[in-house]
């Protein structure tokens, strides 16, 4: 299993809305490096659910139900998305000011890749931000 970060601005599609619909399509990711993100994702994989620009915290964990298909909300094939299903809310939203405060963290692609709307996240890093959030992964 591998893990993930994806983005959305609470005011577009918030983790509210996310665990009202269940399952959801992540469409709309028009960066090549996000795209690449999404493309490598697998059926079981986890990601935070992360509220960018109002709130800037991980809210919630989704997981990847399924794998890379062509987005619908494109013009052209070359962009996917992934249907993600919501496993449940952060017991304590972790805040992007909490995880650029850890040295531990410092090297996170959240911190380093900040415009990235979906980003990995290596397993001592997800380990560590269950922990902050108080979620039992």
């Amino acid at each position: 299993m591998a893990y993930w970060l994806i983005k959305s601005e609470p005011d577009a599609f918030s983790w509210a809305e996310q665990v009202e619909n269940g399952t959801e399509p992540w469409t709309g990711v028009r960066n090549h490096q996000a795209r690449k993100n999404l493309a490598t994702m697998q059926v079981g994989d986890r990601a935070f659910f992360y509220h960018s620009n109002v709130g800037r915290e991980i809210v919630g964990v989704v997981e990847v139900v399924r794998a890379a298909y062509p987005d619908p909300t494109a013009e052209d094939g070359r962009w996917v998305c992934v249907d993600v299903r919501a496993i449940g809310p952060m017991p304590t939203p972790v805040t992007l000011a909490g995880i650029k405060a850890d040295p531990a963290l410092a090297d996170l692609a959240l911190v380093r890749q900040s415009r990235l709307s979906v980003v990995p996240v290596s397993d001592a890093h997800w380990a560590h931000l269950c922990r902050m959030g108080g979620w039992n992964s």
